[in-house]
């Protein structure tokens, strides 16, 4: 389904100049008052001024603005550029892609949309198609500027307008062997999917699926980190344009063409590997049923996942402790996969592991969130659980972090999965007090409402609503 056109009125550099100009002559302001004026006057109107490059007349001029210098350059440079490329012509191309690439990464100075509002983004896509697949200095300098210059809707929509999907799958293939041009080139696959469901579609019709698999397949050693991105992306719902989004039958192919087998292979080199933590990003991404679940899980996923949680609390590795047990909590949503993290010692290691994380608020969180999917609808696992310390782990953690929202809403629904079916928990959590902590919870943080009247009601205590 093609997404909904934008509504946001817009104005032309030409006619924002001509306006400022009839204020000046017309109204006889001074240049500065009348750029102002020109300002507040189309805000009112909802004229959106993304692009426009507002320059106040006599102090400056748009063709002194560093973008439109470098677009105005590469314009000349392709004009004159035939079948055959030499040596000067690509180090001014790649001289001029870097220039434009700084001026788009500077924050807050709007340049990567006063490139792409002076078709900045259809001119590096056509400079990219005619540059020779040996030239690797010009192509990673030309997909960086291309990555830089999708930032909005709109620029990702003038992407795929000019071909920009089919052209960077090109240099992709023709390139496997070279990981600058595969790490630039991945870099854009994220970038211009992002937030754009008809261009992830894109990407998956000229299989960018196949093509992951294979660049994995040849570089089992390397981490390329834009590779691992682009996975999440494509496999993300978060175009906010359309009714329902096909990512979960991409995720389901991802898995059937071995993508997330590849990817267990970069969880069993643990710590050692760099590419851990976009991994196991990537794999989440991929894990969207039970049956992909439970087959991570035969390849040794969890094996592989708690011993890297193990090593994370002994080295004291947060990034990796969030991001290995958010993966884990996710393959727990398997039954036989609940029952295959208990068996291998998982409730006492996440115990150790928030031993070792005490004072983190940021990990304790996603250890009770895999304690709370252990527990569901297992009341062996929650006894298990209370037994390893897990409600002495809620208790002392909402009593230590009282500010830490996500925290406390956790520990509300771990506790809510610890006691529903299990009296004897009950007991044992009321006389250590638990209570006055989901009652505080409760009252300090609206987010915590809903989870901790359950599991006061859990509890089995009658005035649970107060």
């Amino acid at each position: 389904m093609a997404p909904p056109k934008a509504t946001n009125r817009t104005i032309s550099q030409e006619a924002f100049d001509e306006m400022v100009k009839e204020n000046m002559e017309d109204l006889g302001m001074d240049p500065a008052e009348a750029l102002q004026d020109t300002i507040e006057i189309l805000n009112l109107q909802g004229v959106d001024l993304t692009g426009i490059i507002t320059c106040i007349p006599g102090e400056g001029e748009v063709k002194d603005n560093p973008v439109i210098q470098c677009l105005d350059g590469l314009k000349q440079l392709e004009s004159r550029l035939g079948d055959q490329i030499d040596d000067k012509d690509l180090d001014e191309m790649v001289e001029l892609f870097d220039k434009l690439t700084e001026s788009c990464n500077v924050e807050g100075s709007g340049n990567a949309a006063i490139a792409t509002k002076n078709a900045g983004l259809e001119l590096v896509c056509s400079a990219c198609s005619k540059i020779p697949k040996e030239c690797e200095r010009a192509l990673v300098s030309a997909l960086k500027t291309m990555s830089s210059l999708l930032h909005d809707v709109q620029s990702t929509g003038i992407f795929q307008t000019s071909d920009g999907p089919s052209i960077v799958v090109g240099i992709l293939n023709d390139n496997k062997q070279n990981i600058g041009i595969l790490d630039s080139g991945f870099g854009v696959v994220a970038s211009a999917a992002t937030g754009n469901e008809i261009l992830k579609q894109s990407f998956m019709i000229l299989k960018v699926d196949e093509l992951i698999l294979e660049i994995m397949s040849m570089h089992k050693n390397v981490c390329i980190q834009s590779l691992y991105d682009a996975i999440r992306v494509l496999l993300t719902a978060d175009d906010n344009r359309v009714v329902a989004s096909e990512v979960y039958g991409y995720a389901r192919k991802f898995a059937n063409i071995g993508i997330a087998e590849a990817l267990v292979d970069s969880l069993h080199a643990g710590l050692t590997s760099p590419g851990l933590v976009s991994a196991s990003i990537a794999l989440k991404a991929i894990a969207v049923n039970d049956e992909i679940c439970k087959s991570i899980a035969e390849k040794g996923g969890i094996d592989a996942l708690l011993r890297c949680i193990d090593d994370s609390g002994e080295q004291g590795d947060k990034v990796v402790a969030r991001v290995c047990c958010s993966l884990l909590s996710k393959l727990a949503g398997s039954d036989a996969n609940k029952s295959a993290i208990v068996e291998k010692g998982g409730m006492n290691r996440l115990i150790k592991l928030s031993a070792r994380f005490a004072e983190d608020p940021s990990v304790l969180p996603e250890i009770m969130s895999i304690i709370t999917v252990l527990s569901l609808r297992s009341p062996d696992n929650a006894a298990h659980a209370v037994e390893a310390g897990a409600g002495d782990l809620a208790i002392q953690a909402m009593q230590k972090f009282p500010a830490a929202q996500q925290l406390q809403r956790n520990s509300c629904l771990m506790i809510r999965n610890l006691v529903v079916r299990n009296p004897e928990n009950r007991t044992i959590l009321l006389n250590n007090g638990v209570e006055k902590y989901i009652r505080k919870a409760k009252q300090d943080h609206g987010s915590c409402k809903e989870a901790a009247t359950d599991a006061l009601r859990d509890l089995g205590l009658d005035d649970y609503n107060l």
